[in-house]
């Protein structure tokens, strides 16, 4: 199947009735390890890896063979940073149609992220809904990540493009000044500072994609609210992210020289916002250190069909050929580079159509993973049903926007959605 106008927007048509009927909660990919059982023995594997690898290999089993067996380990949840892909995802239909359903349905999710925020904060915050197990501890239940914080931001700003309600610019406000506040920086250098991951004062900084997530978020903070506090924060995480970037042009997910992997989604999440910092600022370092990331990305990331591989340099043994989530973020990232790299626009195309001929379901949801035997077919919202979603919105946007002086074509594919 070749990737249409007609073929994307039914695609979208269908999963927007299955997400009307499946609800707003789901398992996730973190299910296994998210309750008390997985979890305990998450934390054994990185104390004790010998021990831990007998503990948590029934989970990798089930991960690998049977997938829907998460429903045994934890109960489907909420996940904020989903809802704001959502609200994104339908903001762009509202743009590209210009459909009343599609706001309200981008507004109820920018509702649902005001009345989900993390308790305890001064400013709006979110993370997860569960206590997430990592190398360097626990992090505790609705702790903010600055990686899903900037999600938010971007919901609110894209809602309040359309609508100018000021409610939204208010909390838009909040965020840039959680930003601000409840984030360390270490400096790295004379010109650079990495940031933390959480509020916690205990949480070691260096991870990449976090210092490019808050940097994206302040730099567009500073425009929309000319602060200048902001773009000097966010002018150091930038340094941090430029001057760790390899000579081959990738990114390892951390310099703490334990995690030095170098994935396909980490690698678009920081490439992506630096795609969005060149549009901000016109920077010429950003665009040389896209320009090299993409060589890169284009040689290491993508296997033989030119579609998405999860690993160039692997952390571990992995159960799966491909993932929902590096689908979806090779498609906002093509989309944001689109025209400036040849290779990628092909791969770009190539892998929208392979999401709309291999991975939608009958029912409009998508497959989470290709595993090594069969497909992992279990509907996760953060993983990434909503991901694919806010992306796809994004392909029609983009592919439509310069039809608008066509008003018969787009009420004719408007009429063919409905």
């Amino acid at each position: 199947m070749k990737a249409t106008i007609e073929n994307v927007t039914d695609a979208l048509k269908r999963f927007c009735a299955w997400l009307q009927g499946y609800g707003e909660t789901s398992d996730d990919h973190q299910s296994f390890f998210a309750g008390p059982i997985g979890g305990r023995a998450k934390a054994l594997y990185y104390r004790k890896p010998l021990l831990g690898t007998l503990a948590v290999s029934p989970m990798i089993f089930f991960e690998a063979f049977l997938p829907s067996a998460r429903a045994m380990f934890w109960e489907p949840r909420r996940f904020p940073i989903a809802d704001a892909h959502y609200a994104m995802g339908f903001a762009f239909l509202h743009q590209t149609f210009g459909r009343k359903e599609d706001y309200n349905k981008a507004v109820h999710f920018l509702n649902v992220l005001r009345e989900s925020r993390s308790p305890g904060f001064a400013h709006h915050a979110w993370g997860y809904p569960f206590d997430w197990v990592t190398r360097s501890g626990t992090i505790k239940e609705a702790t903010p990540l600055i990686t899903t914080v900037p999600y938010a931001y971007e919901a609110f700003w894209q809602v309040y493009q359309i609508d100018r309600d000021p409610n939204w610019r208010e909390v838009m406000h909040s965020i840039a000044q959680h930003a601000v506040e409840d984030y360390r920086d270490v400096e790295m250098s004379a010109r650079a500072s990495s940031c933390s991951y959480t509020p916690d004062p205990g949480d070691k900084c260096g991870v990449i994609n976090a210092s490019a997530y808050r940097s994206f978020l302040l730099t567009r903070a500073a425009v929309d609210f000319s602060e200048e506090k902001y773009h000097k924060i966010a002018e150091r995480n930038l340094a941090f992210v430029l001057e760790s970037q390899n000579a081959d042009g990738s990114w390892f997910y951390s310099i703490d020289g334990v995690r030095d992997f170098v994935d396909h989604f980490h690698t678009c999440f920081v490439m992506k916002a630096l795609a969005k910092i060149e549009q901000l600022t016109g920077d010429p370092a950003v665009r040389a250190a896209i320009d090299r990331g993409v060589e890169y990305y284009v040689r290491q990331l993508f296997d033989a069909d030119r579609l998405p591989k999860p690993f160039s340099k692997a952390p571990r043994l992995t159960v799966y050929q491909r993932e929902l989530y590096d689908c979806a973020e090779c498609v906002n990232l093509g989309l944001l580079l689109r025209g400036r790299h040849a290779e990628l626009d092909k791969n770009l195309e190539i892998l929208v159509a392979e999401l709309l001929t291999n991975w939608q379901l009958r029912n409009g949801a998508f497959r989470a993973r290709k595993l090594m035997v069969g497909w992992d077919n279990v509907p996760m919202h953060r993983w990434a049903q909503s991901q694919v979603f806010r992306a796809l919105s994004f392909y029609l946007f983009e592919n439509l926007k310069t039809k608008q002086g066509e008003p018969e074509r787009l009420q004719e594919v408007a009429s063919a959605s409905n």
